[in-house]
């Protein structure tokens, strides 16, 4: 299983943003907003964004890493054909990397975008009992 976020599954196009920003539907956890479009046949392609209002360049770079930390880990079981944008929100840059990751989880899976094989809520393997509120 590969757990890489390489460019082949990023969003990197102004259009691609675009599409998804204009068309999209929206999923708002306490941590970041997601916004998603299906497109059948194609890859699941994630992009991530930290708004210049939400802090300084040093904090909204922490902020990227950690979400693409979280999409890196589930990138493997989210459905094929969905294009998704995650947007920090600023507390989220005041909490964790794990927080990040289980409030993305919760709102992916809340929507639907899952597959059935998905094992949990497992950041570590010696953690037991995660679940959305």
């Amino acid at each position: 299983m590969n757990f890489g976020f390489s460019s082949a599954v990023r969003l990197k196009h102004g259009w691609q943003f675009d599409l998804v920003f204009r068309t999209g539907r929206r999923e708002k956890g306490e941590l970041v907003r997601l916004l998603f479009v299906e497109r059948p046949g194609d890859p699941p392609l994630i992009g991530v964004t930290v708004g210049r209002k939400t802090a300084n360049a040093s904090r909204r770079t922490r902020g990227r890493r950690m979400m693409r930390e979280a999409f890196r880990r589930l990138l493997p079981w989210i459905k094929d054909g969905v294009w998704i944008i995650a947007s920090l929100r600023e507390k989220a840059l005041e909490r964790s990397s794990r927080d990040v990751y289980m409030d993305i989880a919760c709102s992916l899976k809340r929507r639907g975008l899952m597959k059935n094989d998905w094992p949990g809520f497992d950041w570590n393997a010696d953690k037991e009992g995660e679940t959305c509120a």
